[in-house]
């Protein structure tokens, strides 16, 4: 008998890739790369068998660039990469920012900078999808901790990118990349499609619509649009202001209003024994597997800790830690880098924040974590 839902045993990798196609994704441009080459391997598998399109591009400039063209083209278009490449895309995914462009981006995260360590895995890049491009703007980024979030976090990209017409990044790392555990695979997923301008529009516009959160609606190539996408800031008819100032200025507040204006729904996060913590550890990515796990050795203990997973990274959930139980007088935050997102927890709690950083490549353990804990 038929299920809605199938269970499989996949890795994070393979589990990005079919959320990606559950969420409606039909064009995939990538270049092979460590440790994310998996998901190109499958989308080009799967992709012709549904009357898609996957190409390997000659470079990852090449890659986010066809993002651009297929998602103005109606498609739903994603990418996949690691640091290095992550790096040569900044420039286009500040292009798609400036243009409004949905599209979505997976970095399978390694140790860096540069070459750094091909195959071992690090949460080093995470400053780099809030602000890899210059300019201003408003990036949305998600983390999965493992294979079942890796899926169900790619399909929210994509509605999210639809939602807003933004880029989303997912920041995955090796470690979920490459875990093969069991997935639940719906059959159906729910998707978000973006609105098109309602009929007797001649253009396309990019006004924020009050009652479509603030997003404008989006026209596709082909569809008797008169269409003018260009990087430079324009008005809401899409014609360049660079050389007036607060035309250019209202465009860029456009881009970032719309995201700060719908932190809430943007937010995915989990919060468990807050209420009564004295401790908080604040985790996310594969971290935040030994951290449960500290944390429920910790209670075990007698001790009062709480647990954050954050799974929306950008536009960072300032609200969850203004609003902290007074008793909270210290956090916790494990993470494979040097210390990162325990800066935006000092900046939003206003107390003492304790950074647990690892490089290297090694996961925390949850005895590391529960020592931290005890000590404090």
């Amino acid at each position: 008998m038929e299920t809605d839902v199938r269970a499989r045993v996949l890795h994070g990798n393979e589990a990005c890739a079919e959320g990606a196609l559950l969420a409606g994704c039909r064009f995939f441009a990538g270049y092979p790369i460590t440790p994310a080459t998996e998901i190109a391997e499958v989308m080009a598998q799967r992709l012709p068998l549904l009357g898609g399109v996957c190409i390997q591009m000659e470079d990852e400039l090449a890659s986010v660039a066809s993002l651009i063209g297929a998602s103005w083209g109606g498609q739903k278009p994603m990418t996949a990469t690691s640091g290095p490449g992550f790096t040569l895309m900044q420039e286009g995914i500040g292009y798609a920012n400036l243009t409004q462009t949905p599209c979505v981006v997976i970095n399978v995260m390694r140790g860096g900078p540069a070459t750094g360590q091909p195959t071992i895995s690090a949460q080093q890049d995470v400053y780099q999808a809030r602000y890899g491009c210059h300019g201003d703007y408003e990036n949305i980024v998600l983390t999965p901790s493992s294979a079942q979030e890796a899926l169900d976090l790619t399909i929210r990209a994509f509605n999210l990118a639809e939602r807003y017409l933004t880029p989303v990044i997912v920041l995955s790392d090796e470690i979920v990349g490459h875990t093969r555990e069991r997935v639940l695979i719906p059959a159906k997923a729910e998707v978000f499609e973006r609105k098109p301008p309602p009929k007797g529009h001649a253009y396309n516009t990019f006004e924020p619509i009050a009652e479509n959160r603030g997003v404008p609606y989006r026209a596709k190539f082909g569809d008797g649009h008169a269409l003018l996408v260009d990087g430079q800031v324009h008005d809401i008819r899409g014609t360049r202001v660079g050389h007036l100032i607060e035309p250019s200025a209202d465009c860029v507040n456009r881009i970032l209003k719309k995201i700060r204006d719908n932190i809430e729904d943007i937010s995915d996060y989990s919060a468990e024994f807050v209420d009564d913590a004295d401790f908080l550890v604040v985790a996310y990515g594969s971290t935040a597997r030994s951290a449960k796990r500290a944390v429920l050795d910790a209670r075990s203990a007698g001790l009062g800790v709480g647990f954050i997973q954050l799974r929306t990274l950008f536009p960072f959930p300032e609200f969850l830690f203004k609003n902290l139980p007074s008793r909270v007088r210290k956090i916790i935050v494990p993470e494979m880098n040097a210390g990162k997102i325990c800066r935006e927890v000092q900046h939003a709690a206003c107390m003492q924040v304790m950074s647990l950083p690892k490089l290297g490549g090694d996961l925390h353990t949850p005895g590391e974590i529960f020592q931290a804990v005890r000590g404090g």
